[in-house]
């Protein structure tokens, strides 16, 4: 971003690179993940939602929809006007919310495990090499904010201190999920499921505050994935009269398709290991080494050490997406 003032987002430094087709990709990659992100947030909904009123059913017509369907269309009706939202003043509250949400997850789970009765005395197996692969994809999906930040570092007042606000960032998210999954680990060992809320007692407290905090933190989440690939798309078109119903039924149309494809794939684990295999490792470690080693002049050093990456990180994605995809696959 230090070689041109014109650079503001993540696409802007592909067109910088590699001119329009750099743009057209970055973007591409960039809001397939934010899709993704959202059907996870639905995927996580259902299942959640599913442990709390496991008899769930409605009527409609002459189709009854039970459990995790007509619970995740319940939870698409709530979020569908948050969509709608275009004030970035309301989605700063909201993704304060998300992260005081975080905060309150994390001693939830704690609670629970230290005064309520479940301890921290399981075990299982340390390290699984056939898991690796998949276990590095889903650390990628966790770290795979990437495409933000050059948005944020725009917003800043003072730029310089952008290194300092991302040092933070990465220190307290490794925190936290570090804390979740040890305390996950501990407590379960190897009968842990894909979110730790669904091994929770619900009579519990503390399981409630813990189920229901991921619950308002997904729809809350929900509402920032939805609007830049939205607007994304209204940039495009060229309708200026018709654009304020356009782009209400463009959002309309994107939480629908978000919820077909959750209930057609409704594995969490594994869509976030696709996710992270395929679309985190693209964006987050293999366009920013390409781009600087256009844009820069490295040393044999640094080129060396990127080339170690790139290698990295194109095995990852090969060897992620292959396994998730077959994972998905078979269960469905």
């Amino acid at each position: 971003m230090s070689v041109s003032p014109s650079i503001k987002t993540y696409p802007d430094i592909g067109e910088f690179t590699f001119d329009n087709k750099g743009r057209i990709l970055i973007s591409v990659f960039l809001y397939l993940e934010l899709y993704f992100v959202a059907i996870e947030f639905l995927i996580l909904e259902g299942d959640n939602l599913q442990k709390l009123f496991p008899n769930a059913k409605i009527h409609v017509g002459c189709v009854k929809i039970v459990g995790t369907e007509v619970l995740v269309l319940l939870v698409a009706i709530i979020i569908l006007p948050t969509t709608w939202l275009k004030s970035l003043g309301l989605l700063a509250y909201v993704s304060i919310g998300g992260v005081l949400a975080s905060i309150v997850l994390v001693f939830s789970i704690f609670w629970v495990g230290a005064i309520d009765g479940i301890e921290f005395e399981e075990k299982g197996v340390i390290w699984r090499w056939d898991g690796s692969i998949s276990a590095i994809s889903m650390y990628t999906f966790c770290y795979c904010g990437h495409a933000i930040f050059p948005t944020i570092c725009n917003s800043m007042k003072d730029r310089s201190q952008f290194p300092k606000v991302l040092f933070v960032c990465f220190i307290l998210s490794t925190i936290t999920y570090g804390s979740m999954a040890t305390m996950g680990y501990l407590m379960y060992g190897q009968n842990l499921m894909s979110q730790i809320t669904l091994n929770l007692p619900t009579g519990k407290i503390s399981s409630k505050i813990a189920i229901y905090t991921t619950l308002v933190n997904s729809i809350t989440k929900y509402a920032l994935v939805i609007p830049p690939i939205a607007t994304a798309i209204e940039d495009e078109l060229p309708l200026r009269k018709s654009k304020f119903i356009v782009s209400y039924f463009i959002r309309t149309f994107l939480v629908i398709s978000t919820v077909i494809v959750a209930l057609t794939v409704p594995f969490f684990g594994y869509v976030m290991t696709f996710t992270g295999a395929l679309l985190g490792v693209t964006v987050s470690i293999l366009l920013p080494c390409l781009c600087y080693l256009k844009i820069k002049k490295p040393s044999y050093l640094e080129v060396m050490f990127i080339g170690m990456i790139l290698v990295f990180g194109s095995s990852v994605a090969i060897f992620g997406t292959d396994t998730s995809l077959k994972s998905i696959i078979s269960h469905v």
